[in-house]
């Protein structure tokens, strides 16, 4: 039955995507999550509390994530990739545009970063996502990359040593600074494996920039649910 993946796959992204519980089969596109954590703007910013919900496909690079935090859960976030396009907006009472980032070819990029990384929560999308290129970067590394031209991004996936998703990096995904992106190392690390629906899945994650003084820390958070479909 794994054949047909070997023959356009590396061996090791094979592997890895049976071992987290690939569905070989996949008649769903697509997976559902639920998170809760806390976020903030940087290392000055004080911590808020988020809910988010997330659909990720599994046959091509689209994802869209929309959360509600601030007092009363009135701030609504959303950060997207559809139909092959970035989004990014921060809205007040669900209508006052708080942020809005006008879609571009460095969005696109940073939010293909993320869909890339967040792999580990898409088991089914390393076998079926046809968009996906993959190398072998050592024996607990694997590198992943989609899109062209401007818009192409690659994130490199660390393995723990039960050869699951513990790490995701990139040297230069965009970061706001006021009014400009500016490509800014970026990762993030996933903790606390369980055997869910008989996939492995992180339940836990937090995501950080390298800036000259450090790493800093700037969302984590806790899976509530995740399913198929």
């Amino acid at each position: 039955m794994t054949d047909r993946f070997r023959a356009r796959l590396p061996s090791a992204v094979v592997d890895l995507a049976l071992r987290l519980g690939a569905d070989p089969i996949a008649t769903r596109s697509r997976v559902r999550l639920g998170q809760s954590g806390q976020m903030r703007q940087d290392a000055t910013k004080a911590w808020m509390p988020f809910t988010a919900r997330q659909t990720l496909a599994t046959d091509r690079c689209d994802f869209d994530w929309r959360a509600r935090s601030g007092p009363a859960g009135l701030i609504f976030v959303r950060d997207a990739i559809d139909g092959g396009r970035g989004r990014f907006a921060v809205l007040a009472l669900g209508i006052l545009q708080i942020v809005n980032v006008k879609p571009s070819a460095e969005l696109t990029r940073g939010q293909l970063m993320r869909y890339l990384a967040e792999l580990a929560w898409t088991p089914d999308a390393i076998l079926h996502n046809t968009a996906l290129r993959w190398r072998e970067d050592g024996p607990d590394r694997l590198v992943v990359g989609a899109g062209s031209d401007q818009g192409a991004a690659e994130v490199t996936l660390g393995l723990d040593s039960d050869g699951r998703i513990d790490s995701a990096f990139a040297p230069d995904r965009g970061r706001m600074v006021g009014k400009t992106i500016v490509p800014t190392p970026w990762g993030g690390r996933f903790l606390d494996y369980r055997h869910h629906h008989g996939v492995w899945l992180p339940f836990g994650a937090e995501v950080s920039w390298s800036m000259p003084e450090g790493e800093v820390v700037y969302w984590k958070a806790r899976i509530d649910f995740w399913r198929r479909g």
